[in-house]
């Protein structure tokens, strides 16, 4: 087992075990690093941070009981020095945003992981930030775009479950006429033709989970 006090010390945080053990077996082949841990949620993500105090945390973004995002906000509170990077299957602008912010030092997709993930590790442990092309256009594509007010993406988000207004009016306890305002300005701030593909773009994007 290598245990180098120069070896960068990892922890893999995803809920899918076969993309844990094919990470694991990438850092394996690298003199370097290695793997010190292994978590299937955000939960464990915390508590395993805290037992090993990793070099480089890899990070999903979307998982059960507590996502990749919330743990990044506990992590990066509790540990300011923590270099998160995050590797996730979507290149959505508003997700990417909401992790730099939270404290992510890298956003790689998942395509990428054989390609750019070890690069990536050594630059984080470097002190440099990284994030995909795909994510790097998304933001910029985006970047002067008039974002959603809370509000609206709540209302979005019950668009996105098949919900008409009255029902939305009723689950959010606003009126109709408030929920019919809202979705026109979501359609125009979105570019969206009609309610589904608002739906499409919010998914897309980031902006909601479905």
């Amino acid at each position: 087992m290598k245990a180098d006090a120069t070896c960068i010390r990892i922890l893999i945080v995803d809920d899918h075990p076969l993309l844990r053990g094919g990470i694991s077996a990438l850092v394996a082949g690298q003199a370097d690093m290695m793997v010190v841990a292994e978590g299937a949620n955000g939960r464990e993500a915390i508590q395993l941070f805290r037992a090993h105090r990793p070099d480089i945390t890899l990070m999903d973004l979307q998982m059960p009981e507590m996502s990749g995002l919330d743990a990044i906000i506990a992590i990066r509170g509790e540990f300011a020095d923590a270099r998160i990077i995050v590797l996730t299957t979507y290149a959505g602008d508003v997700q990417a945003l909401r992790a730099l912010q939270a404290g992510a030092r890298a956003y790689l997709l998942k395509n990428a992981v054989h390609k750019d993930l070890l690069d990536t590790i050594r630059s984080v442990h470097a002190g440099k930030k990284a994030i995909s092309p795909e994510a790097s256009y998304e933001l910029a594509e985006h970047a002067t775009d008039d974002s959603l007010t809370p509000a609206e993406i709540a209302v979005l988000r019950l668009i996105a479950t098949g919900q008409a207004n009255k029902q939305i009016a009723d689950r959010l306890g606003i009126t109709e006429d408030t929920v019919k305002g809202r979705v026109k300005n979501i359609l125009s701030k979105l570019g969206a033709s009609d309610r589904t593909h608002a739906a499409m773009i919010g998914v897309k994007r980031g902006i909601i989970e479905i």
